[in-house]
């Protein structure tokens, strides 16, 4: 499907389902990615993001990544919830792993600029394979921020 054609949210939905084979739905207008047992997402602030993103690509995992302007979201495979204590700290990073049943919403264009006030810093691609939430988590505390810990 040629993106630059899209136009409506449902023909955004339609590509993202069909081409990108992402569970996505039509939600008051947005197109929205709901998070499941099978598909979860990880916000961590800007800096770490980024250091999160190049270590990840420097060990050859990649996944897509959507980007607001305070912080990123990365797709990934749920493969365990972290316990409690990993929890708070995660929470006093400001990362944030959403809950199943909860959703987040996509761009519909692929450029820097959308109406929602987001953009895909790594589109997802057909087949892209999603890093383990579990390698994002343990890459993210172990990058540390430059300084904002």
């Amino acid at each position: 499907m040629n993106v630059e054609k899209l136009h409506t949210v449902e023909e955004w939905v339609t590509f993202y389902r069909q081409d990108l084979a992402l569970p996505v739905t039509e939600r008051g207008g947005f197109v929205m990615l709901p998070v499941t047992v099978r598909l979860a997402v990880v916000h961590l602030p800007l800096v770490r993001a980024e250091r999160v993103r190049e270590s990840l690509a420097q060990q050859g995992i990649g996944g897509p990544v959507l980007a607001r302007q305070i912080r990123w979201s990365f797709l990934v495979t749920p493969d365990g919830r972290p316990g409690p204590q990993v929890l708070d700290v995660l929470n006093r990073l400001d990362i944030g792993i959403p809950a199943a049943g909860s959703a987040i919403m996509l761009p519909t264009g692929l450029g820097r600029w959308t109406r929602e006030g987001c953009h895909w810093v790594v589109p997802p691609g057909p087949g892209t394979e999603l890093p383990p939430l579990s390698v994002v988590i343990t890459t993210a505390l172990a990058v540390g921020s430059g300084g904002e810990d």
